[in-house]
């Protein structure tokens, strides 16, 4: 019995060590960063539940807070994402585009260029 307590303890310790590091490791991706955020709370989840099926209130109580901060920050790496598209798609989304000397100026992909209506050439504008 002491042995599935210990096993408990060091379970929902390591979620919550695992949750307390992973802001400071360095992610490239902010996918998987979000994708981290929610695979720590499924397991401080469940890490909670094996400690109420157990009568141990210590793994309950450690693995609720470590699955409620995770789904919080599950949550804000999810905002960001949706913030950052939105940001994306309003830069390009906000080129406008005019004619001059019979060439048609107009950004695309955060460049500028020119087309000349004549010949139909299109040429990047430094």
């Amino acid at each position: 019995m002491n042995s599935k307590k210990n096993f408990g303890v060091l379970a929902a310790t390591a979620v919550m060590a695992l949750t307390a590091l992973a802001p400071g490791a360095a992610f490239a991706d902010s996918q998987k960063n979000k994708n981290n955020w929610r695979n720590g709370a499924i397991a401080g989840g469940a890490v909670g539940l094996y400690g109420l099926k157990n009568g141990d209130t210590t793994t309950a109580v450690l693995g609720g807070a470590a699955a409620a901060y995770s789904a919080k920050r599950y949550e804000d790496e999810r905002k960001n994402q949706a913030k950052a598209s939105r940001n994306r798609a309003r830069y390009h989304r906000s080129s406008s585009s005019y004619i001059s000397n019979g060439r048609k100026y107009y950004t695309y992909d955060g460049h500028k260029y020119y087309q000349n209506l004549k010949s139909g050439a299109r040429v990047r504008v430094n």
